[in-house]
């Protein structure tokens, strides 16, 4: 790595850019030319393809992770005064989901140094209208699954993961998505590990799940006789289409390739900036798992530095650095705190992540000049 300071940058470093080959390219002009745009046979090879990698039984590609995040609940039996426990720390759609159902978020505290749900706090909040339980795996480290999935048939409670950050991921030798007892919602944004451009697939073994939720993302249309079709619920319009799909064919192919470059980048970061005054950073569980490194999110002690979080990240920005705010703890937005009167007391561990926490450029295809230059300003600011 370079000693010297930042260099003069003749464009702004982003915080995430996508990685768009010439197979994909191809693959979406194939698309446009078989006349074939909406959902057909490239969005069936995908979902299979999908769940092939992640050794899933029934996958369900949708048009957006806050869609499959909906028909998940949904499809597990959430309902209008259902109560489902999440995390704060995590981005609005988790919780605007649960809403969408007619059913109540309810908060537990994480641990501040993986930002992931704590069983314990989890455990505090069950009560007789609990419906399901809602991990974040934030920043693509699996939460500790083994412990929640036991409180959760112990309670009989439904799992839903939220692994919009961890496609990739794997916990104690599983994939996350193959787990039995849980369905699993991923994302295909275009600043998550693979994109579609916008997109989720749901992940399960519960075949009731699986044609629930395959049925309502459609319309709640029941496929099964086409020539005299039938709706015996009503669904919504959430199907991904074979122009998302066939991005996501070929990105998928090059998914572990993307992975290593990711987990190469971040542990540049860490032996790079372990001996920077001023920043805290990530902390990487202990139980067999491998991170799928969607964001790398060190922490500001502001405690000991003169300036708050958005001063630094305007810093960053003189030096031509995009950095990214993951996240706003979800009980600090206005919507929430006014309708359930959440205070940055009720829950102190995510208000402390959420005051401190500064998402670094994170990709592949950031150069180690870039990262150097991320590196060399990081050091000047703070």
């Amino acid at each position: 790595m370079r000693s010297d300071g930042p260099r003069s940058r003749p464009h702004p470093l982003p915080f995430a850019r996508p990685d768009i080959g010439g197979d994909e390219i191809a693959e979406v002009i194939a698309t446009l030319e078989s006349g074939w745009l909406a959902t057909g046979p490239r969005a069936e090879r995908f979902a299979a393809d999908f769940a092939a990698y992640v050794g899933a039984d029934f996958a369900v590609p949708v048009s957006s992770a806050t869609a499959g995040l909906h028909l998940a609940l949904l499809a597990n039996g959430v309902r209008p005064g259902d109560e489902v426990i999440t995390t704060p720390m995590t981005f609005v759609a988790t919780l605007n989901a649960i809403v969408h159902c007619g059913a109540v978020p309810v908060l537990a505290d994480i641990d501040p140094g993986t930002r992931n749900l704590r069983t314990e706090e989890v455990e505090r909040r069950i009560t007789r209208r609990t419906r399901a339980i809602v991990p974040v795996h934030f920043a693509g480290q699996p939460v500790d699954l083994d412990p929640l999935l036991d409180l959760a048939a112990a309670s009989g409670l439904a799992v839903i993961e939220d692994a919009a950050h961890a496609v990739g991921a794997e916990y104690r030798g599983r994939k996350i998505g193959s787990l039995a007892g849980t369905t699993a919602v991923f994302s295909f944004h275009p600043n998550k590990n693979m994109t579609t451009g916008e997109g989720g697939i749901i992940t399960t073994a519960d075949e009731e799940v699986f044609r629930t939720a395959d049925r309502l993302r459609f319309h709640g249309l029941d496929g099964t006789q086409p020539a005299v079709p039938d709706m015996p619920l009503p669904g919504f319009k959430y199907n991904i289409t074979d122009i998302q799909a066939a991005l996501g064919i070929h990105q998928l192919r090059r998914l572990e390739g993307f992975l290593a470059e990711r987990e190469r980048l971040a542990l540049r970061y860490t032996k790079a900036l372990s001996d920077l005054p001023g920043l805290l950073l990530p902390a990487v569980a202990d139980y067999p798992m491998r991170h799928a490194w969607h964001l790398y999110a060190p922490l500001l002690d502001i405690d000991r530095l003169p300036i708050d979080r958005a001063t630094f990240a305007n810093r960053l920005r003189e030096h031509g650095i995009a950095t990214g705010y993951h996240y706003r703890a979800a009980h600090l937005m206005s919507y929430y705190a006014d309708r359930f009167g959440w205070t940055p007391q009720d829950f102190p561990e995510a208000s402390f992540v959420s005051d401190r926490t500064v998402s670094l450029p994170l990709f592949p295809g950031l150069s180690d000049n870039d990262q150097d230059d991320v590196i060399a300003a990081l050091r000047r600011v703070l």
